[in-house]
């Protein structure tokens, strides 16, 4: 009896010391800092775009399934083009109207030029009829002074000279007058050319809401989140479907801080997913986030306020995938994954650096 009570303090010493050990090794696995960081806190994600319209209109045509594959600039659905195609057809006669307006403005403004050589030659010719006039007037004065000149004829001579003169003056201001016409008329072939340019800019609108009509996928995907029906009113802003880049899809797992000690791009990741067990992806560290999930929260916590219990956060670490996985091709978003970013490499290398 003395053996066996003897014996079962050291049973319970060392039934005590295997759950230290055990406990501390599922300490070092899940808090402690070795070269393999493990998360399951991890998901397949894309850059997926989501498809809405930039014109109202009513849906008469849909060229899509759920989750079919397309390719970029494919038609997936086009709203009732009929009403952008008058605005179109509006817009082009606008143009022409404009069009014809400038071209009677600078037809208008090159006949003023032509009226304003009309109006110098008659200056000119006037020019010469005063000089002629001068002329005669001072010879008939000379004639008279002389005795040898009737005074009738002087005053003829002088009168003639006059006319001249005021046909001068009023063939001058006629050319300046024709001279300012032109600029008349250069300010209204400019507003002609406005106006040519406005209905070439509506008539550019006009055509770009036309091509908005029909709905294109921006890059090769899979169809989804599909809610555009036949006959259905759409206006800007509608999400209709989605279109997902599955070829380009990529892990976001989300580390405890105290993991990231040794993490940095470029390290390799063992990634495994839970919809296929028994099988593993390999992939690369592509980026660590700048901050923490909490962080861009819409209510973030205020630490300063109330009491305080610290708790270790996570933050998302980008992973892409190696080219040319069969498995790959198969993940669909938001796929829970297990990652397995091996750090030892990196940590070799901040050591030897040190």
């Amino acid at each position: 009896m003395s053996t066996t009570s003897g014996r079962k303090p050291l049973v319970m010493v060392g039934v005590g010391l295997v759950a230290v050990i055990v406990l501390y090794g599922l300490w070092r696995l899940v808090f402690g800092s070795g070269a393999v960081q493990s998360t399951n806190d991890a998901f397949v994600s894309a850059d997926y775009t989501l498809i809405a319209p930039k014109v109202a209109g009513f849906i008469d045509e849909v060229l899509v399934q759920d989750n079919q594959p397309v390719k970029a600039g494919q038609l997936l659905a086009r709203i009732d083009p009929q009403d952008y195609q008058a605005a179109v057809q509006a817009a082009q006669a606008s143009v022409a109207s404009a069009r014809a307006q400038q071209a009677n403005a600078l037809a208008m403004l090159e006949r003023q030029r032509s009226l304003i050589e009309q109006a110098k030659a008659t200056v000119d010719a006037d020019l010469a009829q005063v000089e002629f006039a001068e002329h005669e007037l001072q010879r008939y004065q000379h004639l008279a002074g002389q005795g040898a000149g009737t005074l009738q004829n002087s005053q003829q001579a002088k009168n003639r000279s006059l006319t001249a003169r005021a046909e001068l003056a009023q063939h001058k201001a006629a050319m300046e007058a024709a001279r300012q016409q032109t600029r008349v008329l250069a300010a209204q072939a400019t507003a002609a050319q406005a106006s040519v340019d406005y209905a070439e800019a509506l008539q550019a609108r006009a055509e770009l809401d036309l091509s908005h009509t029909q709905l294109t996928a921006p890059f090769d995907g899979v169809v989804g989140r599909r809610s555009v029906r036949l006959g259905a009113y759409v206006k800007p802003g509608d999400t209709v479907l989605a279109v997902v880049p599955l070829a380009d899809a990529f892990v976001v797992a989300n580390f405890l801080e105290h993991q990231l000690t040794h993490m940095q791009a470029g390290q390799r990741v063992t990634i495994k997913v839970d919809s296929f067990p028994g099988q593993t992806l390999q992939g690369t560290v592509d980026s660590i986030a700048p901050a923490t999930g909490v962080t861009f929260s819409a209510i973030a916590p205020d630490n300063a306020t109330g009491n305080f219990t610290k708790v270790a956060q996570r933050i998302a670490v980008k992973v892409t995938l190696d080219q040319g996985q069969l498995l790959a091709s198969q993940l669909r978003l938001g796929m829970s994954v297990d990652a397995s970013i091996d750090t030892a490499t990196a940590h070799d290398q901040q050591v030897s650096a040190r």
